[in-house]
C-alpha cells in the first residue's frame, strides 16, 4: 500500500475544502483525495495497489445528523448518505413499501460488509472487472490510453450494454438498480453549493474516458439519496441470478416497479444489472409494457426489446439469454404480487 495522509474532518466545509485543496485546479486521471465511509470498496483497492490517493477524507466524524438518518414521508424517502446498507434493508417502511429497495440491499453483499458499508459509497462503487483489478494488465480505468486486456482475455463476466472501445467493465452494484428504475435523486454538496442529480446522470457510460464514472467533482460529497414516492414502489421486486446464492455478483439482474390496472400494465419501472457498464434503465422494455396485458408473452417481447441493443463479447454472450429470462421471470413475480 503506497503512504498516504489520513484525515478526519469534523465538518463538511472542512472536508470539502481539504478535498478541493489536494484536488488543484487540474485533477489527474487518478483522483488526489478520496472521501471513505465504510472502506469496503476503496482499502480493497488500495491494498491492490489500483488506487492510490494521497489523502483519505474519513467522513465519519462529521456533526451531519441527517446523514445518519432515514425518513419517510408520503412524498417517498430520505436516505442520509452515511446509513449503513443493513439498517436501510432491515427499516420497516422500506420492506413494505418500497420491497425492490429492501431486496436489492440484502442481495448486495455478506452480512458484515452490509454492516458497514455505507449507501453513499455502495452508489459510487467502481465499474470494474479483474482486469481493473490486477495492476499488471493493461486498463483504461486505470491508466487512460494503456489498452484493455478484457477485451481479448476471459470477460464473462463483463459487460454487453453500454460498451464501448475503450472499456467493457461491469457496474456490479444492486442498489443503484433499484434506484434507477425509480427515478432517485442525488443530493452532493461541493464548493459550488448543493447539487441534486438525477440517478440517471450520476454515472457516466465509459465512451473514451472510462476513468471518468460519475459527474461529482472532486471536492464534491454525497449527503443523501431521495427517493419518491409512486404507485408502482409496493408492487416491486429485485431478482438476482448469480454463481452461487452466498456473496457473488449479478451475472444478470432486474429491479423492476409495477403500476397495474388489473392485469395490464399502466405503468412500469425497470433497470438491469450484471449486463451494463452503468446502472442500466430499461426503457425499451417499459414502452414495450404500456397498455398491455402482462403476460408471458408480453414479458419476453419486453425481455427482447431491452438487449436489442446487446453487444456481447467471446465468453459473455450467454448473457444475453440469461438476461431475457431473469426480466420475464422479474415481471412476472412483480406482478403476482399483493400490492
Amino acid at each position: 500500500m503506497h503512504p498516504f495522509v489520513y484525515e478526519r474532518p469534523t465538518t463538511m466545509d472542512a472536508a470539502i475544502a481539504s478535498a478541493a485543496k489536494v484536488a488543484g485546479k487540474d485533477p489527474p486521471p487518478q483522483a488526489r483525495a478520496q472521501f471513505i465511509a465504510g472502506g469496503t470498496n476503496l482499502s480493497d483497492y488500495m491494498k491492490l495497489g489500483v488506487a492510490r490517493p494521497e489523502h483519505l477524507l474519513d467522513l465519519n466524524a462529521i456533526a451531519a445528523p441527517h446523514m445518519h438518518e432515514i425518513k419517510v414521508t408520503e412524498k417517498g424517502i430520505r436516505f442520509g448518505a452515511l446509513v449503513h446498507m443493513a439498517d436501510a434493508a432491515q427499516k420497516a417502511e422500506v420492506r413494505r413499501d418500497y420491497p425492490v429497495i429492501a431486496q436489492s440491499l440484502e442481495l448486495a453483499a455478506s452480512g458484515q460488509i452490509r454492516n458497514m458499508a455505507t449507501l453513499g459509497g455502495n452508489i459510487l462503487q467502481r465499474t470494474r472487472c479483474e482486469y481493473f483489478r490486477e495492476t499488471s494488465w493493461r486498463c483504461n480505468k486505470r491508466e487512460p490510453g494503456s489498452g484493455c486486456d478484457a477485451m481479448q482475455g476471459f470477460n464473462r463476466q463483463n459487460a454487453i450494454l453500454g460498451t464501448s472501445d475503450a472499456c467493457i467493465a461491469t457496474y456490479h452494484g444492486d442498489f443503484a438498480q433499484a434506484l434507477i428504475a425509480l427515478d432517485a435523486v442525488v443530493e452532493a454538496q461541493g464548493r459550488r453549493g448543493i447539487r441534486h442529480i438525477p440517478f440517471s446522470k450520476l454515472h457516466h457510460l465509459p465512451g473514451r474516458t472510462p476513468n471518468v464514472e460519475t459527474d461529482l467533482a472532486p471536492d464534491e460529497i454525497v449527503v443523501a439519496i431521495e427517493v419518491p414516492a409512486g404507485p408502482w414502489t409496493r408492487r416491486s421486486c429485485y431478482l438476482k441470478i448469480r454463481d452461487r446464492q452466498s456473496y457473488a455478483f449479478a451475472l444478470a439482474s432486474a429491479a423492476v416497479a409495477l403500476d397495474m390496472d388489473g392485469d395490464r400494465v399502466r405503468e412500469s419501472r425497470i433497470a438491469l444489472g450484471g449486463v451494463a457498464t452503468v446502472p442500466w434503465r430499461a426503457h425499451d422494455a417499459e414502452k414495450a409494457l404500456a397498455g398491455q396485458v402482462l403476460d408471458e408473452a408480453t414479458s419476453t417481447a419486453a425481455a427482447d426489446a431491452s438487449f436489442a441493443g446487446a453487444e456481447p463479447h467471446r465468453h459473455n454472450a450467454f448473457k444475453i439469454p440469461l438476461g431475457k429470462q431473469t426480466l420475464a421471470r422479474a415481471l412476472l413475480e412483480t406482478r403476482d404480487m399483493k400490492a
